[in-house]
């Protein structure tokens, strides 16, 4: 495969199921203790790989998960936001200005701070309750972190007695890397051609729904706004038809992403709409990805999981295609904002 290391992903992958006993020992100590609600609170990208296992629990669970910006915590805080609460804080740096800045305000209030970082001599490496660390750098970091996510909310479910087959799941995630590698595998031959999809237009509608719309608004922000400065405008699938259709026409670029959750069918309204009105429709869709043993419930969980994993080796195409390195930047860590 183009510019990827096996070995590598795999002991990253690996390293994030491995810390699925330890999270759900924490999660029962939390609950145990008395906790009332979970907020996942990321910054940028990393929170927006938090939202499918928010919206799993908003929608599985009666325990109240809620997912917020620290940027704005920092000024107005929130009601719900108590010395009961866990927090979930995600930075692969440990060093997030915002994140950090919000730390010490939890710590005031005396909520339990799970951090999950890459990089343990950070301040959210040391300042967490319970930090969880697992090295990954932005090209391996979505799997990662969408697996430590699904894994605590699984966990709560399970302590709550709101999911009874927790160790079947749990044992058809661990075996995750080694089938994210086989899709990566198999899907480099295709790789190449969405690429070029990509690097054909300079700009692209970007949508989804249900648990891969999150895939959706990192990918066009993430990667192809921040490291490949290609102008995105991300919309959720339900979204679409309420405003974001009158922008296409048949030279518009349309990347549809389509999982395999309940809101599937919002995705497959944009497909069949869109091919009357533009000759440039892309569709990226899971189900076409081979899972064996996987079964239909958690291939619905990990559907973004998935897509990651393909992203990466079309941006690894990407970038080569249009001698843009995912590295370089013009502003983000580089000047002062």
């Amino acid at each position: 495969m183009l510019n990827f290391d096996e070995p590598r992903f795999l002991k990253i992958q690996g390293g994030a199921v491995a810390l699925r006993a330890r999270l759900d020992r924490v999660v029962s100590d939390c609950l145990t203790a008395g906790a009332e609600n979970i907020y996942f609170l990321g910054t940028g990208g990393a929170a927006i790989l938090m939202q499918p296992a928010a919206q799993l629990l908003q929608r599985c669970s009666r325990f109240p998960a809620f997912i917020d910006m620290p940027a704005e915590l920092i000024l107005t805080g929130s009601a719900n936001l108590t010395s009961k609460s866990i927090i979930v804080m995600p930075s692969l740096s440990g060093t997030t200005k915002e994140s950090v800045a919000l730390l010490a305000q939890m710590k005031e209030i005396g909520a339990t701070v799970i951090t999950l970082v890459g990089h343990a001599d950070t301040p959210l490496g040391k300042g967490g309750d319970h930090v969880f660390v697992n090295f990954a750098e932005d090209d391996t970091s979505c799997e990662s972190f969408y697996l430590q996510s699904l894994f605590i909310a699984l966990s709560i479910m399970r302590h709550r007695g709101e999911i009874s087959n927790y160790a079947e799941i749990a044992a058809e995630l661990e075996r995750l890397p080694t089938l994210l590698l086989d899709v990566k595998r198999a899907y480099e031959p295709k790789a190449q051609e969405f690429a070029s999809k990509l690097a054909a237009a300079d700009y692209h509608i970007i949508t989804g729904a249900g648990n891969v719309w999150p895939a959706a608004f990192y990918y066009g922000m993430c990667i192809l706004e921040e490291m490949q400065w290609i102008r995105t405008r991300p919309v959720h699938a339900s979204d679409f038809f309420h405003g974001t259709l009158e922008l296409i026409d048949k030279d518009v670029s349309l990347i549809l992403f389509k999982g395999e959750d309940a809101l599937r069918p919002l995705a497959e309204r944009v497909e069949n709409f869109a091919p009357a009105y533009t000759e440039k429709m892309t569709v990226l869709d899971t189900a076409e990805f081979e899972l064996p043993g996987i079964s239909q419930e958690v291939r619905a969980l990990i559907s973004p999981i998935l897509l990651a994993t393909v992203l990466e080796r079309i941006s690894a195409h990407l970038e080569v295609m249009r001698n843009h390195p995912l590295t370089t930047r013009r502003y983000y860590k580089r000047v002062a904002y």
